[in-house]
């Protein structure tokens, strides 16, 4: 080995080692997280009455549906960034979310009369909740792309999608604070169109920058 591969070789075992993927998509998620409160609190503000309805099961059941989303959908595209991921292990975190709206606009349809459901669907801030949950979650989308770039999925579009439901779990939970529309109806409606829109510009995202 010449004098110049020498000192090459040492300098690189000099260099400290890359991040894991582990270590990446924590990382991602704080700073993801940051970014979606950083947004609301420069634009919005907490709904008037937090307090009194901090305590309605409604109100806590918007935080439970969103957040198992945003949990659901980071173990799963945790999986899918690794070349060996299996979709079908996804499925199970991906599910409970959607199960547990289901079930609750099931109770809502049971328990209020006809008449009522057209005005919880649509509730008085359709519009604004769809495209604010949208504003808050680019942000933390854009994070999540750049972090797969540290790993190699085999399936960049489905990850890509995915990693929109996180981004859009996360800004749904953040903008639970300021929505004062509490029917599971609203929630399936509004938030799922939202989060929709961030999975679709997601996969179509990943498809031209996460390549390997």
């Amino acid at each position: 080995m010449e004098t110049n591969e020498l000192i090459k070789a040492l300098a690189a075992d000099t260099r400290p080692p890359p991040a894991s993927l582990s270590t990446v998509w924590w990382g991602a998620a704080a700073l993801a997280a940051a970014v979606a409160a950083a947004v609301f609190l420069a634009t919005l503000a907490p709904r008037p009455d937090l307090a009194a309805a901090a305590g309605t099961l409604r109100f806590l059941f918007k935080f439970v549906v969103l957040l198992t989303l945003a949990l659901g959908a980071f173990g799963a595209l945790r999986i899918l960034s690794r070349p060996e991921g299996d979709l079908r292990k996804t499925v199970p975190l991906l599910m409970a979310s959607p199960i547990l709206l289901v079930a609750a606009v099931t109770l809502e349809l049971f328990t209020t009369p006809s008449e009522s459901w057209p005005e919880r669907l649509m509730g008085t801030s359709n519009v604004y909740c769809f495209l604010l949950v949208m504003a808050i979650g680019l942000g933390p989308l854009s994070i999540f792309l750049l972090a797969m770039r540290h790993g190699a999925p085999s399936r960049s579009g489905i990850a890509g999608a995915v990693a929109g439901l996180l981004a859009g779990g996360i800004a749904g939970t953040i903008y639970v604070l300021h929505c004062t529309d509490d029917s599971p109806l609203f929630v399936a409606t509004w938030y799922t169109l939202a989060i929709a829109g961030l999975s679709g510009l997601g996969a179509l995202a990943a498809q031209r920058l996460v390549r390997w």
